[in-house]
């Protein structure tokens, strides 16, 4: 695209958003983005944008709500300044979890989400592992869905490991877990779950051995952390030799982290795609930069290049 390149962000993750910037070299477009007495977001753009292909990056982790009116803001604010083209830059999307309906009157939040960042005026997304591929049909937009995969299976090759399992925690997972298993080395198990109620999961079996192995348990969120750990305790009875957890976007919700710390897990590696709670009371946490992984992908949306180097 001829326009100038120009990036802003919100305020639910600026050390990603400086990292990312930082392999771009390029600075971090000036932007007041800020709260009335009210509690209202207000948005005042410091530059300006007209003719710019405009990139604006928000994670849309805690608290949700508000880092999600901050974007459609930020987003409206950018259109009615005539950027040329807009791309919201979106590490973790929120509301996922609820792209169908499992009982009667219930929201599809995720295909509202994606209708609201459309009408902000979002011409493209680009996001990080969709809780639910199938979210991307929801955009009558472009969306680039970037794996971070790759980045935390590279990481656990680094370690050394001769005998391991990639375990998936369900049948939602095992897609992702197969793809680490390829990456990474090792063998496959599955566990088979079902959930009675939100955020509430039952082991029911497991199929593949961990007696006397690694294993290493994928998936792409961490929340409250009941499935990771019902998963651990599940691989500890089974006999493995020591438990390890990888996944994208570490929400750790509650106190996931203290379950984690006084779990049988050695180390759980997430990505930066959420940032990690102030005060965090867990070193059993290794955390992974996306940030290359963004800025390359915003380089090559911006030079209109393609991007399916980036799924090799």
């Amino acid at each position: 695209m001829d326009g100038r390149l120009q990036i802003f962000a919100g305020n639910s993750n600026p050390r990603l958003a400086q990292a990312i910037v930082g392999v771009l070299e390029t600075p971090l477009g000036r932007a007041e983005v800020s709260s009335w007495s009210d509690g209202e977001t207000r948005v005042r753009l410091e530059e300006n944008v007209r003719g710019s292909d405009v990139f604006v990056i928000q994670s849309l982790c805690a608290p949700v709500n508000q880092n999600i009116m901050e974007l459609l803001i930020i987003l409206d604010a950018v259109k009615r300044a005539s950027a040329a083209r807009i791309t919201a830059v979106i590490p973790y999307y929120a509301y996922a979890r609820q792209e169908k309906k499992t009982a009667g009157r219930e929201p599809i939040s995720a295909k509202l989400l994606a209708n609201l960042l459309t009408t902000a005026g979002a011409d493209r997304v680009l996001t990080i592992d969709l809780h639910a591929p199938a979210i991307e049909g929801f955009f009558d937009i472009p969306v680039d869905h970037l794996r971070a995969t790759p980045i935390l299976a590279a990481h656990f090759r680094r370690l050394g490991l001769t005998d391991f399992v990639v375990v998936s925690p369900d049948a939602g997972a095992v897609v992702r877990a197969d793809e680490f298993r390829r990456r990474a080395g090792g063998s496959l198990a599955i566990i088979s779950k079902k959930r009675p109620g939100p955020e509430v999961a039952e082991v029911l079996e497991m199929v593949g051995d961990v007696a006397g192995r690694d294993a290493v348990i994928v998936d792409d969120i961490i929340a409250t952390g009941g499935t990771l750990l019902q998963a651990a305790e599940l691989l500890r009875e089974r006999g493995a030799r020591r438990i390890f957890a990888a996944a994208v976007h570490g929400v750790f919700a509650g106190q996931a982290l203290e379950r984690i710390q006084a779990s049988p897990i050695e180390k759980v590696f997430v990505t930066d795609t959420i940032p990690l709670p102030e005060g965090m009371c867990t070193d059993k946490v290794e955390v992974l930069t996306v940030a290359p992984l963004l800025a390359e992908a915003i380089m090559r949306i911006h030079k209109d290049l393609s991007i399916s180097a980036l799924f090799t």
